[in-house]
């Protein structure tokens, strides 16, 4: 999983740090993880029209979305500490005020709907089935900031939706944010900047590290160098999951959203097959070692 070949892009070399200044890094077991250090996923709205042909060539708006059919459930861990985490388990999703949809912080709305719901500060992503999610950060006025095209631009929400449903996402990272004024700062301060400028690869990374300032966010924020310290777990059902790890959170968010693209179904048979065919060469090794134990099932 995660081995497919990324279409290259552009690259920010001023920021990716060649050497680890802490000199040894232990190896502390196997290295599943891909990294993306040529990808970048935020030529969103070419992608995008592809699937909206797919789609019968529908508005997203008028497409039936169900998060919990669609979206895949997973969480994130820097060694011990969970920094972020989707479930639509009961006890994680707690109603909200005006929350009609049942799914707590992670129900969806209309763009519109959205409107009355944000204040200046906020994370807003907006989903769609085949479709990479599109994260804002909204600055008051009916209006947000947001990676578009490899530029940050000002929009109005309504415009960026591009007929999308949406959530506010604030609560899906478990970092402490800064102040919403310092996030609507972050936000403005980047307006125009564009191409090799560009520290964030997405608009998820964007977004974010507006609301917490850190560099793990940011291209080349972090060393690709010696051991694995985020783990991507990731729910197939059945109280069975499935753990892939990575050298930075640049990587495994852009794994994270790679599933989010292709949705819950797929993502659960590409797991499964995966899965079964390690199970099978366990057991044919075992059976190697252990002729006995052939012949006893047999």
């Amino acid at each position: 999983m995660g081995n497919q070949v990324e279409k290259l892009t552009h690259l920010n070399y001023k920021e990716v740090p060649t050497a680890d200044p802490t000199g040894m890094d232990r190896d502390e077991g196997p290295r599943i993880g891909v990294s993306y250090i040529f990808s970048n996923d935020d030529d969103e709205l070419e992608q995008q029209q592809d699937s909206v042909h797919d789609l019968g060539g529908e508005n997203p708006a008028l497409q039936p979305y169900d998060p919990q059919l669609h979206e895949v459930e997973c969480s994130v861990y820097y060694r011990d500490e969970c920094i972020y985490q989707k479930s639509f388990s009961e006890e994680d999703t707690q109603l909200e005020e005006g929350d009609e949809g049942g799914g707590g912080h992670l129900s969806t709305y209309t763009p519109e709907n959205l409107l009355n719901r944000c204040k200046p500060g906020d994370l807003v992503e907006f989903v769609c089935q085949a479709q990479y999610p599109h994260w804002v950060v909204y600055v008051g006025d009916f209006q947000v900031v947001h990676l578009h095209r490899l530029e940050v631009v000002n929009s109005f929400l309504t415009d960026a939706s591009q007929g999308r449903r949406g959530r506010i996402a604030n609560r899906l990272y478990r970092y402490k944010p800064l102040s919403p004024a310092a996030v609507v700062r972050n936000a403005l301060e980047q307006v125009g900047c564009k191409d090799r400028d560009l520290s964030w690869r997405n608009s998820e990374c964007f977004a974010a590290w507006c609301r917490y300032g850190k560099r793990e966010f940011k291209i080349g924020g972090e060393l690709r160098i010696g051991k694995q310290p985020y783990r991507l777990q990731i729910r197939l059902g059945d109280k069975r999951s499935h753990t892939l790890e990575f050298q930075s959170l640049e990587d495994l968010i852009m794994e994270k959203r790679r599933n989010d693209q292709i949705g819950k179904a797929a993502v659960i048979q590409e797991l499964s097959s995966h899965l079964q065919t390690a199970e099978e060469e366990e057991e044919e090794e075992e059976d190697h070692h252990h002729p006995g134990a052939q012949t006893a099932v047999e």
